[in-house]
């Protein structure tokens, strides 16, 4: 059974830039379409960008879209988010997240294993 680990979450200012890992242990991720979620107190999980099993396919949310960049290391069983130009409305706590669908998925409830979750917080 795979397991995700985020790290690398903290307390940036506004217009810094943060990149968070996503280590999977327990098996390949290669085999997985990946994504990063995020949530705000009182908000639902929040999609913010997926990346293909190979790394050749992405898509982003509208407000992140030329800020964040999701790659992917598969000889690592790894899995980043570059985030650039931070927005304190960015700050959340971001969570790694692996589907078993093949075809490309952005809602929260078609993901099956999710890690436990890193702080981002952007101060203006």
């Amino acid at each position: 059974q795979v397991q995700l680990v985020e790290s690398g979450g903290g307390l940036v200012q506004a217009g810094d830039s943060l990149r968070i890992s996503c280590a999977a242990t327990g098996r390949s991720l290669s085999s997985y379409n990946m994504a990063w979620f995020r949530r705000t107190p009182g908000k639902e999980r929040e999609f913010v960008a997926r990346i293909s099993r190979s790394g050749g396919d992405t898509e982003y949310e509208d407000s992140v879209k030329g800020r964040f960049t999701i790659s992917r290391d598969n000889a690592k069983n790894m899995v980043y988010l570059e985030m650039n130009s931070l927005k304190p409305e960015d700050t959340a706590v971001y969570y790694c997240a692996l589907t078993l669908y093949y075809t490309p998925q952005t809602a929260p409830e078609k993901y099956d294993t999710w890690g436990q979750g890193t702080q981002v917080t952007v101060s203006s």
